[in-house]
């Protein structure tokens, strides 16, 4: 008999988990996620209600996520479910234990890297090498610092593809600042000015397999040399660097 919910007295003793779903047609695990209660077993019971609908529309309809265990729902299988790690007692501790796990399984349907994880996630030790040798760089404008760490990695785009778009930013506050730098880890790898900032639908980023609403890119152009020299290649002080932040863009302000 497949589980779908916990005891109280179970749920007393997991505190904090982090937990991952399995695909059993080949033993992929497609989500991690973390949380207390009975969370990991509401991913299956949303699809479960989405495909009851008369009409699919918005997010939840479209992820992959709940494509993926609709389809195994449909091969007659049921999702796997697997506690990574439980008796957790901190919400924040168990961000950056999803975050840890995230970064060990490639390929997920998880819409945003686990908090955290462009920060401080997996590396190869020369670049922590470069990283925490490089000088910190000084601000001389209002910026915005922008982690590509997982939109980099993505085959064949570029630092400027990378860090464009698209963001859960303010676009009103962000049409006010004239620099962002993007960042891998910590280590400034660019630098733009943004001329025009636009939604994220797919007319205006072509790559994007559906608009997301609420989330904004930028069209830019490069910056002299001189602020190359200042920014580029210089690590981010610690100051703007934040254990378990959940939004890879931090606005800088002088």
């Amino acid at each position: 008999m497949v589980a779908k919910k916990f005891t109280p007295e179970v749920i007393e003793k997991l505190q904090y988990y982090v937990y991952r779903l399995i695909d059993p047609r080949n033993g992929e695990t497609f989500y991690v996620g973390k949380g207390k209660g009975n969370r990991i077993f509401q991913h299956v019971e949303m699809q479960s209600v989405s495909s009851r609908r008369s009409e699919f529309d918005g997010e939840d309809a479209l992820s992959l996520k709940l494509q993926r265990i609709k389809d195994i729902h449909s091969a007659n299988l049921e999702v796997g479910h697997v506690i990574h790690q439980h008796g957790i007692q901190t919400s924040q501790i168990a961000l950056q234990v999803e975050a840890a796990v995230m970064d060990a399984y490639p390929g997920l349907t998880n819409r945003m890297a686990g908090h955290g994880a462009s920060e401080f996630g997996v590396a190869h030790v020369d670049e922590l090498i470069a990283l925490y040798g490089a000088q910190p760089f000084k601000e001389t404008e209002s910026l915005i610092l922008i982690s590509i760490a997982r939109s980099f990695e993505v085959e064949g785009r570029s630092v400027y593809d990378a860090v464009r778009g698209v963001w859960k930013i303010d676009p009103k506050r962000a049409a006010k600042t004239k620099l962002v730098l993007a960042h891998r880890g910590g280590l400034v790898v660019g630098a733009f000015r943004p001329r025009t900032w636009l939604p994220a639908t797919k007319a205006n980023f072509p790559s994007l397999a559906e608009d997301i609403p609420g989330r904004w890119g930028f069209v830019g152009v490069g910056v002299e040399r001189s602020l190359l020299d200042r920014y580029v290649g210089k690590r981010v002080p610690d100051r703007f660097r934040q254990k378990g932040a959940a939004n890879p863009v931090r606005f800088v302000g002088v």
